[in-house]
């Protein structure tokens, strides 16, 4: 039953985004499809978000359509197999569908402009950069939510002192991928810019090799581990370019032979006696630096943080926090920031739900959220963000609010001591709990997130209830979408006029 749900929403999908034809590739990250397109306008938005299983669509370098955290993984092997299939038959034409005018489409719409609009703005050499940045470890999230959940159900074990035997094994399950880390990150790294993905992976794997230890390079001893994901990537990176290098110079004939090993050997000599000293100072100062902004002023770091992730999503500079997380998680195991940044997600939902109660006549932007709302619980803001409060303006702003409000409220326990943080980076809101740790117990940290998200929630609901409309707006916006002005309703009788608050 549920391969054949989730080949129906691929095939209720494919039609929608101009056929098997019009795909040139298909990925999928924690949450949304990702298709590259021939021809953008043959793509049919509105039909797409009125599909049941479709929480949203976003366009960026590639078409997004926001299936949420399960659902995309399940239904992209079915998408691609129907492509696939379709490509090898005969092509036969699809039905448009029927158009549905809704006032919720209208917001949606916006919502879709602004995007494309910051989009463009964003398509900056930096921005471009932090983008094939999050492109390297946006892969390796599914291992670090699974690796993070097993530690956190370890670390439970190991508490309750339970079964010896289980608590080593499940220590294992959950550090070896950590302690590769380095290599994946290396071999994405590569992959990403250009060059041979095994040959990034291979000069990353020189920073966890155990035998580094034994080199005393500069009166200075390196340690196995050293430097990090920061060193993995430069490493990597490094090895792209001396790579394209010897492409370039080496005779063909020569080149499966001088290539591959002048790129390990000048990049591997630069990592030992370079990158590794560099990145491992950058990695511990990430850490140090975190640390005494909590521990000095949590409450204010805190708002500052909750309240500004979300303008700094939408101008892609949040893409630069990934590798910080990744570094905290590897050095301290566990991200500080990311419950606090989590608190932006609150409120949003906080204030999407007062969107709601402010627009009681407005059924379609009333069904728009209700649906989006479960996806918004879970971390997953797309659809509320780009189909409710952007759109409005005000809403955003009061979601923010409501963000700021959260942040403050976790980041003040880290000024008290009560340090937490999240083993895995990918999930927010309530699917954060399996993996959150912290050194003062589990109960304590759950009651603080769970206290920062209610704190989220209330603000943004608040906040925008009183100040998230102007009269104008109500009038525009608290009508009936199927009852034209200036008809009469069943009655006979004009329809009433709200008179706004």
């Amino acid at each position: 039953m549920s391969t054949d749900k989730n080949r129906a929403t691929a095939a209720a999908i494919l039609p929608l985004v101009g056929g098997p034809d019009n795909i040139t590739s298909i990925a999928h990250c924690m949450t949304r499809l990702r298709i590259s397109l021939r021809d953008r306008s043959l793509v049919q938005d509105e039909a797409l978000r009125a599909l049941p299983a479709v929480l949203g669509v976003v366009e960026d370098d590639t078409y997004q359509i926001v299936l949420g955290p399960g659902a995309v993984a399940r239904v992209t092997p079915e998408f691609e197999a129907l492509v696939a299939e379709a490509r090898s038959a005969a092509p036969t034409p699809t039905p448009a569908p029927a158009a549905r005018a809704i006032t919720a489409e209208d917001l949606a719409a916006q919502g879709a402009a602004l995007k494309e609009a910051q989009k463009a703005r964003n398509a900056t050499p930096f921005k471009l950069f932090l983008r094939r940045i999050a492109n390297i470890f946006v892969p390796l999230i599914p291992a670090l939510i699974g690796c993070g959940i097993i530690a956190g159900l370890n670390g439970l074990l190991t508490n309750l002192g339970w079964v010896p035997a289980v608590v080593p094994a499940l220590a294992a399950i959950a550090s070896g991928f950590m302690s590769l880390i380095a290599v994946f990150v290396g071999h994405n790294t590569a992959k990403e810019f250009g060059g041979t993905p095994i040959l990034g992976g291979a000069v990353a794997a020189i920073i966890v090799f155990p035998g580094v230890a034994k080199i005393d390079a500069f009166g200075l001893e390196l340690k196995p581990g050293q430097g990090g994901v920061l060193g993995a990537l430069a490493a990597a990176l490094l090895a792209v370019y001396v790579e394209k290098w010897c492409r370039k110079w080496v005779p063909e004939t020569l080149d499966v032979l001088v290539t591959p090993t002048l790129t390990v050997l000048i990049s591997g000599l630069v990592t030992l006696f370079g990158l590794m000293y560099l990145a491992g100072a950058a990695s511990t100062a990430i850490g140090a630096f975190a640390d005494r902004l909590l521990a000095g002023g949590g409450a204010f770091a805190g708002l500052v943080l909750g309240g500004l992730f979300l303008p700094l999503v939408m101008l892609g500079l949040h893409q630069a926090l990934i590798p910080i997380h990744t570094t905290l998680i590897e050095q301290d195991g566990y991200t500080v920031l990311l419950p606090i940044l989590a608190m932006a997600g609150a409120g949003q939902v906080g204030a999407a739900i007062a969107v709601y109660y402010r627009l009681p006549r407005n059924g379609s932007l009333r069904a728009t959220i209700k649906s989006a709302l479960p996806a918004g619980f879970l971390g997953v803001g797309e659809p509320l963000i780009y189909g409710v409060s952007l759109p409005l303006g005000r809403p955003f702003v009061t979601a923010c609010i409501g963000g700021a409000a959260g942040g403050a409220f976790v980041g003040l326990f880290h000024q008290l001591g009560v340090a937490f943080g999240s083993t895995a980076i990918g999930p927010s809101g309530w699917a954060l709990f399996p993996l959150l740790d912290g050194k003062s117990g589990a109960g304590i940290t759950l009651a603080i997130y769970a206290g920062g998200l209610l704190t989220g929630y209330l603000v943004g609901f608040v906040a925008t209830y009183f100040f998230g409309f102007t009269r104008q707006m109500l009038t525009d916006l608290d009508t009936d979408p199927d009852q034209a002005p200036g008809t009469t309703t069943a009655t006979g009788t004009p329809p009433k006029e709200r008179v706004p608050a």
